[in-house]
């Protein structure tokens, strides 16, 4: 049972994620008929002020002993940096080790991998920082395109409100889902969310330093909706199928089809969020050729259906 949650705090803290934690587990909701926990504020020294990425201080009450007990262990999203404080470290390896679970929101997992608790399993992190974990960290295993990863007694979640759908996942699992759909309800948040992070994920044209593949990927934008085979595509980079396949990986980390296919959803994603267009002749524009084939393409890029994506994100009119 859950009785005690500790959120650590330390320079460079960021308020909304810290907010978030504060407001799944440390208001008192028993007139919501959800259970009362225990929750402390700690930082390196109580009573000592931290620094927060806004500017603004925090003073936490407790100290870095306050963990000693504490069934959860929140981590809200720090500032990223190259070395994080010993204490911390210390203190969050002790509490792994007695069984305490522990859970970072978006950046925080940074100070999970720090501290070695994550080699060999599979967490995630903002999209933005999924590249730099992995590349600090090649023993952990990133994945950037859920809202978050529950793998017992380690969650991670991604960026920003994502911290709200793994504490409320942790309710859930707690306390059940009515205690969850209480506290959802007054935080006016959907309880569970479907999908993952990749829907919310910008794909611009990377920038080549070979011109003709440059002036290839501008022409293959530019040109969505007409049928796009790689021998056509080498043909107009003035180069043999195979050198320009080649290249083109090169460049963009891709293989044509891939890069055509992704482009394609991102336009569909385009027409979705501004026009009233069905998905037929979305189909149509963005190179699909029919709703069926959107639909099997999107959902497999972006994680949701495209109905569900217009709803979601459509633009006000």
């Amino acid at each position: 049972m859950l009785r005690t949650v500790a959120a650590v705090v330390a320079d460079g803290l960021a308020p909304f994620e810290f907010g978030v934690v504060c407001e799944v587990f440390g208001l008192d909701r028993t007139d919501d008929g959800v259970p009362l926990v225990d929750f402390r504020v700690c930082g390196p020294v109580a009573g000592v002020p931290v620094r927060t990425s806004m500017g603004a201080s925090l003073i936490p009450d407790h100290g870095l002993d306050a963990l000693e007990d504490a069934d959860l262990i929140a981590i809200p999203a720090l500032l990223i940096r190259d070395e994080y404080p010993r204490e911390i470290i210390d203190a969050l390896r002790a509490a792994h080790a007695r069984g305490a679970v522990l859970l970072s929101v978006c950046s925080g997992s940074f100070l999970l991998a720090e501290a070695g608790l994550v080699d060999g399993r599979r967490i995630t992190t903002h999209w933005r920082h999924a590249d730099e974990l992995t590349a600090r960290f090649p023993q952990v295993e990133v994945d950037p395109d859920v809202l978050f990863v529950d793998d017992g007694d380690i969650i991670t979640s991604a960026g920003t409100a994502a911290g709200i759908d793994a504490c409320l996942h942790i309710v859930r699992k707690e306390f059940g889902s009515a205690a969850a759909n209480a506290i959802a309800r007054r935080m006016v948040v959907p309880p569970q969310r479907d999908g993952g992070q990749r829907q919310y994920i910008d794909r611009p044209v990377p920038q080549c330093e070979e011109q003709s593949i440059r002036e290839v990927l501008a022409w293959m934008d530019e040109h969505l909706d007409e049928p796009q085979t790689v021998e056509d595509l080498a043909r107009r980079a003035h180069l043999s199928t195979r050198t320009f396949a080649r290249t083109f990986v090169a460049e963009t980390g891709t293989t044509p089809m891939q890069w055509l296919a992704t482009q394609r959803v991102h336009h569909a994603r385009t027409l979705l969020e501004e026009s009233g267009l069905d998905l037929e002749e979305i189909a149509r524009l963005s190179g699909f050729g029919s709703a069926a084939l959107l639909r099997h393409h999107f959902r497999r890029a972006v994680g949701v259906p495209p109905t569900d994506y217009r709803q979601t994100f459509r633009h006000a009119s």
